[in-house]
């Protein structure tokens, strides 16, 4: 076994440092001998007794699979203190208290890496082991690749697993043995885009090949055919042609940084798929960048490699006279070496490739769409990958070199500003493993939201990583979250109280207003219901059916008609017109016999002057209690005059167009000696129920010196709190100063709302 591992090694492609890391900068630079160097030697020495002979689930030799991540983590630039990790991590499945022990043997720092990175392995088997299917795969996916940045806080933990990985599946290539199809999904899905996010592109590309491999072996064999020489040779060509190119632009006077690599076999795979290309088409299986300071750089650089070999006709594109809609920038062409393969050349200034490596044109924004990506999909989100594109350049060289550089000095700091570009959200999981992303600071009863809707009205206590938790505890990351619920119920209304901290998510907000909204919809609702099955009762017409009766009202369905009666919105005298036969219009004698006795210019009863009628009983409808100087309209009733509505009342509405020949014009007549007539106007009011609230109202009516004559409220409560419906009637002269008093009614503390019915 151990010889196995040891040639996987060897025959693994040296990786080279990130291409993000300025081969200028200090802190880059390997630290010899000191301290510092010593800790990798000091905790393989301490890791050795406990992980010797010991094997790993995968099969493999815990010791070597440490030597291996030690390996990796050198080839990428890691600290000593990373690659001492790498030792300690797995040492500590090994010890009975590994955060004590490993707290006094290297200090606090590596104890808390350490434990990081067991807690989040014991996560991510978690998460590679719940059973979803589908779509929801898809969406484990992505959410395992967001936790294991936000959950570890420590970039250095990512790294470690990254390194981890990569060398499990080197394993299982040494080995020659099948490796399990949820270690190579999950390594596809989730820790090659990862690994290409952080920049670090040779893990990137070896973790794709190897997972390729063990996914499709017959495709990997197919591509690898094709290629007909080994990766190796292909490197030495690149960097042949590159070492070339480097020095034709020094002679020519030209600044530039060249980077050459071969494309990598799942990447040549993924673009014949995705742009249904033959091999012999892929244009850009080895490629070169070159970087230069300005564009008029770009333009004579490109003019040099035209010059020194021939290009391939129609396989230039000038992306930066013309940017691509994203706002990517360089200049790309084709040209074919000195043994006539081609050549893929990328000519961009600094700035555009920050752009391209950093910004919204970033590569992986396309790439690991997957063969869908070439057809313009992407699979960044958004949110999450700004923040992480503006991140990684300061915080991916301060992760592998901090240490390095400041031994001894305290990294608390450095620490916290990696982990603060990923503070606004958490990940926790199902008792049956599924990862939940919520907002941070959110708690069960947000989660319970998170899951369904039904399951948050219910929940009713919560369990924490197995431990009962007051339902305002605050998630964190990596927690395991169960609910407790009850089959019927819904929420509290403290849930809405801010102070008491029991929701966090304005989602979780929204859900619970709704439901409270809809049951006082369903209690309106049902009281009107009540009032028309009454009065169908009183008038003998049980067997209408409801929501015909609707329909003729112009409701479209009967609640519809329900709720409007039980907002007292609509009178039911319009009910039993529509119910009763029709009967003839009064006769000219009925007209007469309906006038009183009174002088003669004196205006009718209520100030109001029947157009053609001059003495014809009149009387205010209930329903829309007309004041002056409201535009009113008259309706000739059957033995009882003219009822007078407003005229956008929606009962008048109604009776006028069935019955339109029973309409009249009306206007309001002047007031009778001298005095204003007082006419009763409805005012409806909603509020928070408190104590003292009709109390406070009243007053208002009073120091405008209207007289209430009419008061009704209705309470709707829950928990510690409540809403109150009032309706107040009052007499007034003009229902245009009513406008004054509704707003002042709006100023009382806890009205939510004002208006005249």
């Amino acid at each position: 076994m151990k010889t196995g591992v040891s040639s996987a090694r060897a025959n693994a492609p040296t990786i080279v440092a990130l291409t993000e890391v300025d081969p200028t900068d200090r802190s880059m630079q390997t630290v010899a001998g000191g301290d510092n160097a010593a800790q990798v030697p000091r905790a393989r020495a301490f890791a050795e007794p406990l992980l010797a002979g010991q094997p790993l689930d995968t099969g493999e030799d815990a010791l070597d699979h440490a030597d291996g991540v030690a390996n990796i983590l050198e080839g990428i630039g890691a600290a000593p203190s990373m690659r001492a990790a790498a030792y300690l991590v797995y040492a500590g499945d090994y010890l009975q208290k590994p955060e004590e022990v490993v707290t006094k043997a290297f200090g606090a720092s590596h104890a808390s890496l350490v434990m990081h990175t067991r807690k989040l392995v014991q996560i991510q088997r978690a998460a590679r082991e719940a059973k979803v299917d589908g779509e929801q795969r898809a969406q484990q996916a992505e959410r395992v690749r967001k936790m294991l940045l936000a959950f570890s806080r420590d970039l250095r933990v990512v790294l470690l697993r990254l390194a981890s990985r990569l060398q499990t599946l080197r394993y299982f290539a040494a080995c020659k043995q099948p490796c399990p199809e949820a270690l190579a999904r999950e390594t596809m899905q989730v820790f090659a885009p990862l690994a290409n996010r952080l920049g670090i592109w040779q893990v990137k590309w070896e973790l794709e090949d190897l997972a390729f491999r063990f996914l499709q072996p017959e495709h990997y064999k197919t591509v690898a055919r094709l290629l007909d020489e080994k990766r190796i040779e292909r490197e030495q060509q690149v960097e042949a042609f590159r070492q070339r190119l480097a020095d034709q632009l020094r002679a020519h006077g030209i600044v530039a940084e060249v980077q050459g690599r071969p494309k990598h076999l799942y990447s040549i795979w993924k673009k014949m798929q995705g742009k249904g290309l033959g091999f012999d088409r892929v244009l850009d299986v080895r490629a070169l960048r070159v970087i230069v300071d300005d564009v008029p750089a770009c333009y004579a650089a490109l003019s040099l490699v035209h010059q020194l070999l021939p290009p391939v006709a129609d396989e230039f594109d000038d992306y930066i006279a013309r940017p691509k809609p994203n706002g990517y920038q360089s200049l790309h062409t084709v040209v074919l070496d000195d043994d006539a393969r081609p050549v893929e050349v990328q000519i961009r200034t600094r700035a555009m490739h920050e752009h391209a490596e950093h910004g919204v044109a970033a590569h992986w924004a396309y790439k690991e769409a997957g063969v869908k990506g070439y057809a313009g999909s992407v699979a960044a989100d958004s949110d999450f990958d700004v923040q992480l594109a503006e991140a990684r350049k300061s915080v991916l060289r301060q992760l592998l070199a901090w240490e390095r550089d400041f031994v001894g000095q305290d990294d608390a700091q450095s620490t916290a500003d990696a982990a603060s570009t990923f503070d606004d959200r958490i990940y926790v999981f199902t008792p049956q493993a599924a990862i939940v992303e919520l907002t941070a600071g959110a708690t069960p009863i947000d989660f319970a939201y998170a899951v369904h809707t039904d399951l948050g009205h219910r929940c009713r206590g919560a369990k924490i990583d197995g431990v009962m938790v007051p339902l305002s505890t605050a998630l964190k990351n990596g927690q395991t979250v169960e609910v407790t619920s009850v089959k019927e119920g819904g929420p509290s209304m403290d849930w809405l109280n801010a102070e008491l901290g029991y929701l966090q998510s304005p989602r979780s907000k929204a859900k619970v207003r709704a439901w409270f909204n809809a049951r006082a919809q369903a209690e309106t609702i049902a009281r009107g219901r009540e009032a028309v099955e009454k009065l169908l009762q009183r008038i003998g017409k049980t067997s209408v059916k409801l929501d015909d009766l609707a329909a003729q009202l112009g409701f479209r369905q009967a609640d519809a008609l329900f709720e409007v009666v039980g907002k007292d919105e609509f009178s039911l005298r319009t009910i039993e017109t529509l119910l009763k036969p029709p009967e003839p219009l009064p006769t000219v004698d009925e007209v007469i016999a309906l006038r009183k006795a009174r002088p003669e210019g004196e205006s009718p009863k209520g100030g109001v002057l029947v157009v053609g009628v001059e003495s014809l009983l009149t009387t205010l409808s209930r329903c829309c209690r007309p004041a002056p100087p409201d535009a009113i309209g008259g309706y000739v009733t059957r033995g009882k005059g003219v009822a007078i509505h407003r005229s956008g009342c929606s009962n008048f509405k109604q009776m006028a167009q069935r019955l339109p020949e029973r309409v009249i014009s009306v206007a309001w007549g002047a007031p009778r000696d001298g005095k204003d007539a007082l006419y009763p106007v409805d005012v409806l009011v909603e509020a928070a129920d408190r104590h003292g609230l009709l109390r406070d109202i009243s007053e208002v009516f009073s120091k405008d010196r209207m007289n209430v004559t009419g008061v009704k409220t209705q309470s709707v409560r829950d928990g510690g709190g409540g809403t109150a419906f009032m309706t107040f009637t009052v007499e007034m002269a003009d229902a245009a100063k009513l406008a004054q008093v509704l707003r002042l009614v709006g100023q009382v503390g806890g009205v939510r709302a004002v208006r005249r019915k």
